[in-house]
């Protein structure tokens, strides 16, 4: 039966969140920093726990990613991809990843982070599969442009086990979800549905026995 290892990525492979980090290197600071201002509202409703992570992050993508095309989207990737990205990944879980792919077992990136860039980290990292919130995508006369609107949920909490389960199901039977090993690594609450999915789990670095938190 196969092993698979299912890894979050913003604070668990690296060393804290990405989507942010993306859009302030492809907007600049001072667009990226109005963007906030004008999202602040739902920003601090999150903060205090008056509405869900879902709406906050809808709001934050609306107001910086509408309108967008995804040839933009590949040039803000790469810049992302040469400046911010190198030196944010997390020493011990890239460890478990290379033991994960060298021991043979299938890894599959599953992040609430968009499709918009992790693709290409998914490659340079060497996944076998990505599963994240994918964004709506518009076709017009220069290809493709962002509505700023997710075309899935987003890609937390209980959505990771459904996705995951998707995916394992399609791509090994699904006679073989009760029989596989699968290893799990997160660092949120929004991955702990998944951690309890799993036969082995770390939580924050840390192996993770308390299925009930």
């Amino acid at each position: 039966m196969p092993t698979v290892a299912a890894f979050d990525f913003d604070g668990t492979l690296t060393r804290r969140d990405t989507f942010t980090s993306f859009l302030a290197c492809g907007l600049g600071w001072p667009r990226f920093l109005l963007a906030l201002l004008q999202c602040l509202p739902w920003l601090a409703g999150y903060a205090l726990r008056l509405i869900g992570n879902d709406e906050a992050k809808a709001r934050l993508m609306l107001a910086t990613l509408s309108g967008r095309t995804t040839a933009e989207m590949e040039v803000w990737t790469t810049r992302w991809l040469n400046q911010a990205f190198p030196g944010q990944l997390q020493d011990w879980t890239l460890a478990r990843l290379v033991y994960h792919q060298q021991a043979g077992h299938c890894c599959v990136l599953v992040s609430a982070s968009p499709d918009i860039y992790l693709p290409r980290v998914a490659s340079q990292l060497g996944f076998d599969g990505l599963i994240c919130t994918e964004m709506e995508v518009q076709q017009d006369g220069e290809g493709g442009r962002l509505t700023g609107r997710m075309r899935t949920p987003n890609c937390y909490g209980a959505q990771k086990v459904l996705r995951l389960n998707a995916w394992l199901s399609e791509r090994f039977g699904a006679e073989s979800l009760g029989s596989m090993t699968l290893y799990a690594y997160g660092d949120t609450a929004g991955d702990k549905p998944m951690l309890r999915l799993a036969q082995h789990a770390w939580y924050q670095g840390q192996p993770w026995k308390d299925r009930e938190l």
